[in-house]
């Protein structure tokens, strides 16, 4: 695909965004409020850039404690997003895992990039949910939807 502007191909190409859908005792999820792209003023999962020679997994673990100071247990790979979004000139393949706090209490460590880091049950979350968050959510859902249904237990 050709980009719609004038920028240098070499700065847009694929990114890998590894992002991590926490959840507490109380099966809430822990989402940021974006302040920059992409998909800036939209609640997230916790992730960011993976840095060279690191894994997957110990990239989620590392950005929930850089984003929001909790040590996660990481149970599943949720899903891959091919996040893409030209408008934005952004391009990213972002794996999202399931992890479970195991340690500490979330807080806002980033304020530059993030505007507020919230707890949300399941049921009850914000409408304007970042692409990976909602593919991370709904891959969670399927996969685990038998847990989330008292009747079924």
């Amino acid at each position: 695909m050709t980009p719609q502007n004038n920028s240098n191909p070499a700065l847009l190409s694929p990114r890998v965004g590894v992002g991590v859908l926490i959840l507490d005792h109380h099966s809430r999820a822990l989402l940021t409020l974006r302040k920059l792209p992409p998909e800036a003023g939209s609640w997230s999962i916790v992730g960011g850039k993976l840095e060279y020679l690191e894994t997957l997994h110990d990239c989620a673990i590392r950005e929930a404690l850089e984003e929001v100071g909790v040590t996660v247990s990481i149970e599943t790979l949720l899903c891959v997003t091919d996040h893409l979004l030209p408008k934005e000139s952004q391009h990213w393949v972002s794996p999202a895992y399931l992890g479970r706090v195991a340690g500490g209490l979330a807080k806002n460590c980033e304020p530059r990039k993030t505007r507020e880091v919230r707890w949300f049950p399941l049921d009850q979350l914000p409408p304007n949910l970042t692409m990976t968050a909602r593919n991370a959510i709904t891959a969670y859902t399927r996969q685990f939807s038998q847990s989330l249904n008292p009747r079924a237990r």
